[in-house]
């Protein structure tokens, strides 16, 4: 599920390029977009119920929809503000944020593998991020910085309710956004309607892989320690290079190709021994079950 949802958005960034609105207009149209996706999936899965389903989210809910909106801001004017490859670093520590905060506040314990998997990523992300990492201006590095502290909350704060799916709440966290940049809006050139292609990459972005694709990922922690999902994540950064270099002919450069293929092959070894591990555990628990 939380891979799945890594591959919807992972064209994020390449359609951000494609669109190229200012900075007020796209966090409009992506909060308003995205609340009416949002929406329209939470109907659809729940029907009448809708209703008791965000009742259900609780004061949880409204905390987590607060973080998301943070993250989403943190994304969109870290990628303004400074180079993309500070932005790709900075977000790659959101998984060793997210460790850090389920093991002060939930005491979850990580196995040692994830530990290595995450620090085998980071190196990987670097390396994919070395060709434009530089200096860059604090403010970028700071929204950077939100971003990933942000998205790690998020999914950490979602680990105290994991009977309670939270992701009907991204539909008020597209509200934040887009209510928010209005208002940032109305002091500057103004908010103007996008038209011919430019609209019609917003519609698919913001209506179609980004409700679709958060609202997979924030289903992630009902089934995976926040840790693990912030962990998946990464996965965006690689396969969000391949679709920059398809579309737009940007080739990585042998040092994005080698972290792209340690932060692949990091997560696909880890997957495997997980899945040996679980097989171990169901087998040993099949046993104790029948000498039961």
């Amino acid at each position: 599920m939380t891979g799945g949802g890594v591959l919807l958005i992972s064209p994020d960034a390449l359609l951000i390029k494609l669109i190229g609105l200012p900075d007020a207009e796209i966090l409009v149209w992506r909060g308003l977009l995205t609340a009416i996706g949002f929406l329209a999936i939470v109907l659809a899965r729940h029907g009448r119920g809708a209703a008791a389903a965000y009742r259900r989210c609780g004061w949880t809910g409204i905390g987590v929809a607060l973080l998301f909106s943070l993250s989403t801001f943190g994304f969109v004017l870290g990628n303004q503000y400074t180079r993309a490859g500070n932005v790709l670093m900075i977000l790659a520590g959101a998984p060793l944020i997210a460790a850090l905060l389920s093991r002060v506040f939930l005491h979850e314990r990580l196995p040692r593998r994830t530990w290595l998997a995450i620090l085998a990523c980071l190196v990987g992300i670097a390396l994919i991020a070395l060709d434009d990492a530089g200096v860059g201006s604090w403010r970028g590095n700071a929204f950077a910085l939100l971003a990933a502290t942000a998205m790690a909350a998020n999914f950490t704060l979602c680990r105290t309710r994991q009977d309670v799916d939270m992701s009907p709440m991204l539909t008020l966290a597209g509200v934040i956004v887009a209510a928010t940049a209005v208002l940032y809006g109305v002091s500057g050139p103004g908010i103007t309607l996008p038209a011919g292609a430019t609209l019609a990459w917003l519609l698919v972005l913001c209506l179609g892989l980004l409700p679709l694709g958060f609202t997979l990922l924030q289903r992630g922690p009902l089934y995976l320690p926040a840790a693990e999902v912030g962990l998946l994540m990464l996965l965006e950064v690689v396969v969000g290079t391949l679709w920059v270099w398809w579309l737009l002919g940007e080739r990585p450069s042998p040092a994005a190709f080698a972290g792209g293929s340690l932060v692949l092959g990091s997560l696909l070894l880890k997957g495997l021994v997980d899945r040996r591990v679980e097989r171990r555990q169901r087998a040993r628990g099949a046993v104790q079950h029948g000498l039961c």
